[in-house]
Formats: C-alpha cells, structure tokens, sequence
C-alpha cells in the first residue's frame, strides 16, 4: 500500500491538479478566508487616536508587542479589531491540554474519541473566551493610561473595546475552524503564517535599504541571505525526519483461511513539539522588558533596570536564557503531546508489539526512551535555529521578521499545507483508479 501511494505521488501532474474540483473549491476557499483576515487587520478600535498609538507602538516594538504584531499580522501596531489574534486560543488550548494530563475526567474524556474532543473543543472555547477578556480589557486600561491615545476614556471605552477585541478573536477562531474543515491546512497556524508572511516583503526592503545607505555592506547581505536559505533547508530536513518504530502484527486466522502477520511503522517525529518552545520562550523573556518600557524607568529600582538591560535582544544573558527555555518547553510540550502509556496500550489492544520488547508497560518504556533521545536532538534543533539569528539580528540590525521563530513558522506551515494537497491529489487519483475499475469490470460482465 505505501508503495502504491509513493508511485501516485511521483505520478502528480498539473493535469491531476485540474481534475481535482474539490481541492480547488477549497483553495479558494482557503484564500478568501485569509483575504478577510488581511482586511480585519487594517479596521481600527472605536475611539483610538491612530496617529499617536503609532508613535508610542514604535517605542514598544522590540518586545513582546512587536512578537504578539508579528503573529497578528500587524494588527497590533494599527490596534485593529483584530490585535489580539488567535493567541487567546492557542494559550486555552494549551491550557486544556495541560489539563487533561493532570484531571482525570479530562483525560477519560479524550479517550472517548469524537465525542470527547468535542466537549474538550468547547472548554477550549470558553477559556479562549475568558481569556481573550481579561486580555481585551487590559489592553483598554492600558490604552486609557497613555497620554492621548483614548478621546473620552471611561467604562463605555472599555467595554466597547473588550467587545470589539474578544470579538475579533471569537470570528478569527471560528474562521479557523471553516478553513480546516472546508479548506487545506490547519486553519488556526495559516492565520499566524498570513500575518507572518504579510510582512516578509517590508522586512526584506527594509534589509535592502540598509544596504543602500551603506548601514550593511553587500557581503554582509549576501551572508544574510544564505543564512535565511540554510535555515529553511534545515527546518525542511528536520520537520520531515522520523523515527520508525517496527510494529509486528502476529499471525491470524479467519475460518479457515490462516492470514500471515503484518508489520507497520510508529512514526516519532524528531521535532514533536513544532514551534511552540520558541514561542513561549521568546514570550516570557520579552514581557520583562515590555512591562519596564510602560513603567516609568525614573521610577525603577538599579537592580530592575540592570535586569531588564541584560535581556536585551542579543545579550549573553537573554541567549543563555532564551536557548534553556526552548530546551525545556520542547521536552515539557513533548510529554504533554504524546503519552507513551497510550500508545503502547493502543498497540496491546490491537495486537502489535515491536519487536524484542515485551507488549504493556515495557513497550511504554521503550517508546519513552527513544522518544527522549531524540527530543533531544530536537531541541537542539530548535536553540540552533531560533538562537543563530538572534546572533545575526542582534549584530547587524536586520528587521525581527527575519527571526528563526517566524522562518519556523512560515516553513513549518508550508510543509504541512503541501502535504494535505497532496493527500488530495493522491485521493482523486485512487478514485479515478477505482472507476476506471469499475468501468471494466462493467464491461467484462456484459
């Protein structure tokens, strides 16, 4: 069967494309979705002065506005309705899976199939909600207490904006959820890569203008640029890698027939965890600075202010930090994701086993064990990646697009959007094989 697969995709063609109707229909579909994404992001706040939010978001943006902008697709710099992104939802869904490792009805519910993740789907959208609100209404306070960013500050400001923002978020998740379920891709990680990707054509003119002025010389551009192409090389090898687990299926008889024993593959992803260590890392070492950008640095004590220098972009402190950080959520993330117990209990009910290792609890054992190795080499993977152009923002200025988190993002998506059209593709051409079968075998019996 995987050989049939392999020789129907070597087999795909822009005519195989041409025939696939559905695919198209959910092409399009997928970009007219992101198309009203894209304009949501330009539609401002009620009752916020534009021009000075401007101005105080330029004096903001190397923290975490400037990371929580990049994600939003630049909707935070314009304060639009949609500044607050989908990141409510992706820390409730975090959340509830942190949960249901540590709950145990959680944990019973999602050994229940759909049903089950329906349900753990909906507590997902209800923390995504109470989330979003205390987000929405501390962004309102916090806009309240700049000096000329609100007309007529009070509980109408407030409430219209936390309406406004929770709003932008409730739409953003549930357009997500229509772009899976009638599009390509995960629709909640093409809302990241739309925003991402929106704002790669500004960074890479601002990369160029500073060489036109003289700020970075050509060689310098040109490392830069092979640095950026190695990195994408690198992220494509490791997010494709696996390792595969032989699973053995015995022997079994169906009345009289004796059916001999099947193998098949666990596939363990080298890099389990994707690109949430980078994301959480890079959240939590910039609030510290952020947080001491809307105080008043008069106000700071020595100590506050010699910390908040330290984790500065590029400073040894922030890249020691920052590289443990990503280790230590790429291991935590990992254990939360895949549960070897599972996964070996799911093998036990069905009857396969990996060979030399004894069905149950040993399995569970063994599949931790490798699992572990090779996070490890993952999470390397990860402080390489995400800390090698930090070293290269930090040094010559290049814009904070150009990040490893945002390159991670942007090719890790891609990935796996190519993947399900060709999964399409591949469907399409099974069932023209399946009629084309039919059609003959009609043509035999007459």
């Amino acid at each position: 069967m995987a050989s049939a697969a392999e020789q129907l995709a070597s087999n795909l063609n822009f005519s195989t494309f041409a025939k696939a109707e559905d695919l198209k229909k959910r092409l399009w579909f997928t970009l007219g979705a992101l198309l009203v994404y894209r304009l949501g992001t330009y539609i401002p706040l009620p009752g916020l002065n534009p021009e000075a939010f401007a101005q105080a978001f330029a004096g903001q943006s190397g923290g975490i506005l400037g990371l929580f902008n990049m994600f939003s697709g630049g909707a935070v710099e314009r304060m639009a309705i949609f500044a607050l992104g989908i990141m409510p939802y992706i820390s409730a869904s975090i959340i509830v899976q942190l949960m249901t490792s540590v709950v145990p009805s959680l944990e019973q519910l999602k050994k229940e199939g759909e049903q089950g993740r329906k349900v753990i789907n909906q507590y997902t959208r209800y923390g995504t909600v109470l989330l979003g609100t205390l987000q929405a209404y501390g962004i309102a306070v916090g806009l309240e207490s700049g000096s000329g960013l609100v007309g007529d500050p009070g509980w109408f400001f407030r409430i219209s904006t936390v309406i406004s923002l929770l709003g932008g978020t409730m739409f953003l998740m549930w357009l997500g959820e229509q772009i899976t379920s009638r599009g390509i891709g995960n629709g909640i990680s093409l809302i990241i890569f739309a925003g991402i990707v929106a704002h790669l054509p500004t960074a890479l003119a601002g990369t160029l203008e500073l060489g036109r002025t003289g700020a970075l010389s050509t060689p310098l551009i040109l490392a830069i640029i092979v640095m950026v192409v190695a990195v994408i090389a690198l992220i494509v090898f490791v997010e494709r890698a696996q390792r595969r687990l032989l699973i053995q299926y015995p022997k079994r008889q169906v009345g009289n027939k004796m059916f001999q024993g099947d193998t098949s593959h666990l596939p363990l992803k080298l890099n389990t965890a994707g690109v949430i260590p980078a994301i959480f890392a890079s959240s939590l070492l910039l609030l510290p600075a952020t947080l001491a950008g809307f105080a008043n640095t008069s106000s700071l004590p020595s100590w506050a202010t010699t910390v908040v220098a330290a984790l500065g972009h590029g400073q040894p402190l922030y890249m020691v930090l920052y590289g443990g950080m990503i280790a230590f959520f790429a291991f935590f993330y990992t254990a939360i994701v895949f549960n070897p117990k599972d996964t070996a209990d799911n093998l036990k009910k069905h009857g396969g086993f990996i060979l030399g290792i004894r069905p149950g609890e040993r399995t569970a054992e063994y599949i931790d064990y490798v699992l572990t190795r090779i996070t490890v080499i993952g999470a390397i993977y990860l402080m390489f990646v995400c800390i090698l152009p930090e070293v290269m923002i930090a040094q010559t200025g290049v814009p904070f697009y150009l990040g490893g988190t945002s390159l991670l993002i942007v090719v890790s998506v891609t990935l796996d959007t190519v993947a399900q059209v060709q999964g399409h593709l591949i469907a399409q051409q099974y069932e023209g094989l399946i009629k084309k079968s039919k059609l003959r075998g009609g043509k035999r019996g007459r």
